[in-house]
Parts: C-alpha cells; structure tokens; sequence
C-alpha cells in the first residue's frame, strides 16, 4: 500500500477514535466530503496554539495552503510542520536541540524579526524584496517560501541561514516544468541564476525543472541570495539546508528519478558544489532531543509516528 494511502487509513482511524473531537471528519477538500478532513481546519493544529497559530499567520499576513484558513486534511504537510514546530518556537532550548539533532556544530540560535518573534520563522521569504525575479514577495503564496527558518550560530562563529523544507506524503510524477509559456517564464527568472550560483553545479540543469527538485533548487538560490544581499536581520555567512521527510515515504525518498537514474537524495546531492549542504530527516529523528514527557510529544507522537 502507498504510504499516502497508509496514512489516510490512520487519520481516518483517529478521527473515527475521538482524538480530533466528537463528530470531526467528513469535512470538504475540493468541494467533496472526504473521512480524513476535519470539518473545522481550527481543529488540525495542536491545541494549545491554535489561536496563537491564526494570529501569527494574520499579523504576518500569511496565506494558508488551499484557502483562507487551516485546511482541515490532516495529512496537510503544512499543519505536519506547524505541528511540529510552532509550539516550541519561543524556546530557545527546543530549537538549539532540533539542530543537535543534526549536528553539535551549532552553538546558538537567534530571533527572527516579524510580528510575534520567535526562533523559527514559519512560511519566509526573506523581507520585502525579492530576489529570485518573482515579483512581490507574498508570505505563503507565488512566490519562494520557506516552509520554517531558524537562523543560528555556527561553532566556527558564522552565522548560519537553515531553511527547511517539510514533507509528509508528497510524491511526484515526472512533469517537466521548463515546458511551454509557463516553462520558458520559468527559465527567463531562474537560469542565470542557477548559472552564477556558487552552490548549484552543472548538473542542475538536468533535474531541477522537475519536482522535488525544482523547489530544492529556488530554495537553494533563496538561501544564496539572502546571503549575498545581507537581509537584514537575516544578515548570514552560510546555510544548511534541511528537508524533514518521513522514513517511511519511499515513494519519494527512493523513487528512481528518470532524469538521474537515482533517487532523490543522491540526485539533489548531485547538483551541488558542497553536497553537505543539504541534509534530509525524519520528524521522528528531529524532534529526537525534546523532552518526551511533555504532552506535546505525546501528542506528536500519537498524530504522527
């Protein structure tokens, strides 16, 4: 069974168990009522944040995947991360521990400026300009947003960019995306880029018109950019680049990429000058340092894992 469909059965199993609440599924996804939405997409976030989730996304004027408001799916890799990640974006302890995580390379983390402040920034775009020859940056819609930022202090004493990209059940067919009028508008904002870039190689070219990587590739350049124009507040040294992917989702880890002949991580790997700049881990692996008595590990844990 398809990981995608092996998750719908779970959801599906929690709404029926209570856990979302008496009577919760059977909400509408594209106009059809479905047993994996929630009727009220409020009731998808980790309860004790839920109002201060819609308050961040409104002061930030954040636009929700699918619509105006929290979409009630709950396999919504948006939600996964938020889940995950806001209710512990104010401790700067949880955050410096989903680094160590990764690595003990880093020391310290830092606050980002926006309304609500906090260690992670959710939905970045990196400040008012856009670099990536996209238009106007818009939080959430049309243009390269970073699912979750944190921005920290390397051991070395430079300041690091750690953009991260969130997946849940997300796998791609083989559309080639540098086709036609929309493709070649594609290619017109993004080659000389790619072209001029210090962290994507020859190779990129080859796959990056194609999904995971054609998104891989505008946040590689979205990390590249900020650093050479020096955001501020943002002001960075270096970047590394996570992609949280849930082990079990061999459908995009381990698919075999038709344009590679390998599969998605060897590929994006690739297609970069310092392959270790970009690293993939599970939730599970992620949230590895935080505290498991805590009810919202339980809570991620029974939701999730």
């Amino acid at each position: 069974m398809l990981y995608k469909n092996e998750q719908k059965k779970r959801g599906e199993k929690l709404i029926q168990g209570g856990f979302f609440g008496d009577n919760a599924g059977h909400g509408k996804f594209r106009r059809i009522p479905r047993p994996f939405v929630l009727k009220d997409g409020k009731n998808n976030l980790y309860p004790d944040v839920r109002d201060d989730v819609l308050d961040y996304f409104k002061q930030n004027n954040i636009v929700w995947w699918g619509g105006k408001s929290p979409t009630g799916h709950v396999l919504s890799s948006q939600i996964a991360c938020l889940n995950h990640l806001f209710p512990i974006r104010q401790d700067k302890v949880a955050v410096l521990n989903l680094l160590k995580s990764i690595t003990d390379d880093f020391i310290d983390v830092f606050p980002i400026a926006e309304n609500m402040p906090g260690y992670i920034q959710f939905e970045a775009v990196g400040g008012v300009t856009n670099y990536l020859n996209e238009g106007t940056n818009t939080r959430g819609s049309n243009c390269t947003s970073v699912d979750a930022l944190i921005y920290a202090l390397h051991k070395n004493g430079k300041r690091f960019l750690i953009p991260i990209e969130w997946k849940y059940v997300e796998a791609y067919g083989n559309e080639d995306k540098s086709l036609e009028d929309k493709g070649k508008k594609r290619k017109s904002r993004y080659d000389q880029l790619i072209n001029r870039s210090q962290y994507l190689n020859n190779k990129t070219q080859s796959c990056c018109w194609y999904e995971p990587f054609y998104q891989l590739m505008r946040q590689t350049l979205w990390a590249e950019q900020i650093i050479i124009n020096q955001v501020k507040g943002l002001e960075a040294d270096d970047y590394l680049h996570l992609h949280v992917i849930p082990d079990h989702n061999t459908q995009l880890l381990n698919k075999t990429y038709p344009y590679s002949g390998k599969g998605m991580e060897e590929t994006w790997r690739q297609c970069l000058t310092i392959p270790d700049k970009y690293k993939i881990i599970s939730p599970k692996q992620l949230w590895s340092k935080q505290n498991a008595s805590t009810p919202l590990f339980q809570y991620i844990q029974q939701r999730y894992w």
